[in-house]
């Protein structure tokens, strides 16, 4: 059984023409720079492209396809210069069962499946050019179409105080939203672990993934998984989120919910701590404020005596989060030593030591396995490394 490093949440923010699929997602992300970038700078072995419904993406993906370059695995999936991609779109439900807003991660196996969906999805939703817009279907519904074209579907980020299934204050279960028995997966979220999220009893059947949900290229891979699989192929993905035979995740790296831009609550003007029992802010004086993650969560959760076992969550600072890192020393890095994944994974401290000074190399060695101090982060902001 092989290990694949994989990131299944990254955006397109233009098109080859320039035209915008995701409006807040960098111009530089498009589909071919996110393959160069994934592939030969952070070193991933697979990787989710959402926004791929779109017509432009859809069309430049054919263009690559007539040339050769981007090819149909047997077992699903596609392939550019041995990076596997697997084809995918987020879309956010609002009805009234589930109160919404709320984004779910959408996945195909190949083009066919992926040109069904996009055509379907003309007819309900305001601009098939656009991501992450609104779908008017329910989730079941949603679910429903995906399943028939042989995909998989995965609520996202499910703690965000924004667009996700437990973000906001209201009360629901999972099965008042979706089917249960349709859910291929649960994305945790930046300001969320696993040991968090198995506090709520009925997340406990269903395999936690962690992804980076990318706005830009050096976004990519702040969170991933290794992944356990015969081959890096939709098929196999898929078996392995159910975790058929030995395929399954092996370990997930994220960063540590202290860094993630919604952990703790805080003020919705300065960002600083918030303690709702205060009545307001003790820095600005501002009486309103985002909750929380881990307050969220907290809320949610009820004892349990046996919690699933699940594989690691290394809480991994990525080298962009390290002070003192800036771009010249980690082009330095990357030109001795390959890639993010080399580096953060592989390389010894005696060859760091080698190329970075000393108190870096040390940083680096840290930040593997999330030993450096840490800020909290909250309403938006993220959380620092001291």
């Amino acid at each position: 059984m092989n290990h694949y490093y994989t990131d299944l949440h990254i955006h397109i923010g233009r098109t080859r023409s320039g035209r915008a699929v995701k409006i807040t997602g960098a111009k530089s992300l498009t589909f071919s720079n996110i393959i160069a970038h994934a592939r030969d700078e952070k070193g991933l072995n697979m990787i989710g492209i959402i926004d791929c419904h779109s017509p432009e993406v859809i069309l430049e993906m054919e263009e690559h396809m007539d040339t050769g370059e981007l090819i149909e695995l047997s077992g699903g999936g596609l392939s550019y210069g041995g990076l596997t991609i697997i084809p995918g779109s987020e879309l956010e439900i609002y009805d009234e069962s589930c109160h919404g807003p709320i984004h779910v991660l959408c996945f195909f196996p190949s083009m066919m499946s992926l040109k069904y969906f996009s055509n379907w999805l003309k007819n309900h939703l305001k601009n098939i050019h656009l991501s992450s817009q609104r779908i008017y279907a329910s989730g079941k519904e949603l679910q429903k179409k995906v399943k028939e074209l042989g995909g998989l579907f995965i609520p996202a980020h499910v703690f965000t105080p924004f667009k996700s299934l437990y973000g906001k204050g209201v009360e629901r279960s999972l099965a008042e939203v979706f089917d249960p028995e349709a859910i291929d997966a649960i994305e945790l979220g930046l300001s969320s672990d696993t040991y968090m999220a198995d506090g709520i009893k009925e997340l406990h059947s269903y395999t936690f993934i962690s992804n980076s949900d990318a706005h830009s290229l050096g976004k990519i891979a702040r969170e991933y998984q290794t992944v356990a699989m015969n081959a890096p192929t939709f098929q196999e993905l898929e078996k392995a989120l159910a975790n058929k035979g030995e395929r399954g995740i092996i370990a997930n790296y994220g960063l540590d919910p202290l860094l993630g831009k919604y952990h703790q609550t805080a003020c919705e003007k300065c960002q600083h701590r918030f303690d709702p029992n205060e009545g307001k802010c003790q820095n600005c004086g501002h009486h309103k404020y985002v909750k929380g993650v881990a307050d969220r969560i907290a809320e949610l959760s009820t004892p349990t005596e046996n919690p699933p076992v699940r594989p690691p969550y290394i809480h991994q600072i990525p080298l962009e989060f390290i002070p003192g890192l800036g771009p010249k020393m980690k082009e330095k890095l990357l030109d001795h030593f390959g890639t993010e994944m080399a580096i953060l994974h592989e390389v010894s401290y005696e060859h760091l030591e080698q190329v970075v000074p000393t108190l870096m190399a040390e940083r680096i060695m840290a930040a593997r396995t999330g030993a450096l101090q840490l800020a909290a982060g909250g309403a938006g902001k993220y959380g620092k490394v001291m």
